[in-house]
């Protein structure tokens, strides 16, 4: 669950189909001091219950001495639910001020099991080059590394280069497909825009929203991972998501944001 969230909060920005010219590109959707929050929900025999929540937060700073903007992404259960599933999840990316990945860092505590995933980026020759780590409880250590022509992205990065793109010429069944660093693969990712809805938040508010799918493909058949609802406007904001586990199924609802840089305009009933 909090790792499907976790993706998801990078998928739901993804509104380009992405080449390595798009490595770079110029921030027009948030500023420095941005924090979203959510509410997370989890179906437990047939009832809906409150989970946890998760906070996102963007600082500009600087990453081996170069401007730079930081992500942060935590998802956290309440105590009261640590009993079904205890969840400690933090994620942290770097980006330069042109936007490209520069390094990813997770750090999961997700029942018994605790894992350190990390992704160092660099680029040569119109090449995007990716080392990635991930560390267990044991002190076990895996390791690989990976290049594509391609811009490779991680769960975090890939919002801050697609935040600002217009997703108004895409029609309804059109498929966006990038590969993602997930700390310990490579994984192809795929995309489909479902159309618009206007969907109810946790603060009371109505929102208009664009409506996306993340699909898994096996054996050929197209299976439905996550919905997400994003705010029809300049901050393109996930407003509600729905994921389909295979233990049951989460939800996680926006409940607030400060320091946004755009006017919510996708308000459409308070």
């Amino acid at each position: 669950c909090v790792r499907r969230f976790c993706l998801l909060i990078a998928f739901l920005f993804s509104f380009e189909s992405f080449t390595y010219a798009q490595c770079t590109a110029r921030n027009d959707a948030f500023k420095s001091g941005e924090q979203v929050v959510y509410d997370l929900y989890f179906n437990w025999k047939f009832i809906w219950k409150k989970v946890g929540m998760a906070s996102l937060t963007t600082y500009s700073t600087t990453f081996q001495s170069r401007p730079a903007f930081r992500f942060n992404l935590l998802s956290v259960g309440s105590k009261k639910t640590d009993f079904l599933f205890k969840m400690r999840d933090t994620l942290t990316c770097f980006v330069s001020d042109r936007m490209e990945p520069l390094y990813f860092r997770k750090g999961a505590e997700e029942g018994d099991r605790y894992t350190v995933d990390e992704a160092w980026f660099s680029y040569r020759n119109g090449v995007s080059y990716v080392k990635q780590k991930r560390t267990w409880r044991n002190g076990e250590v895996n390791e690989m590394e990976y290049n594509d022509s391609r811009c490779i992205y991680d769960m975090l990065s890939i919002l801050a280069q697609a935040r600002s793109y217009n997703p108004e010429d895409y029609k309804v069944g059109d498929r966006i497909r990038f590969p993602m660093a997930t700390g310990r693969k490579i994984e192809e990712q795929t995309l489909i825009y479902r159309g618009k809805k206007n969907v109810e938040a946790n603060n009371d508010s109505t929102y208009r929203c664009l409506v996306f799918s993340l699909v898994e493909y096996k054996k050929g058949k197209e299976k439905e991972v996550i919905t997400f609802y994003v705010s029809d406007d300049k901050n393109h904001l996930p407003i509600r998501l729905d994921m389909y586990l295979n233990f049951g199924s989460a939800k996680a609802f926006f409940k607030g944001v400060t320091g946004y840089r755009h006017p919510m305009t996708a308000v459409v009933q308070k």
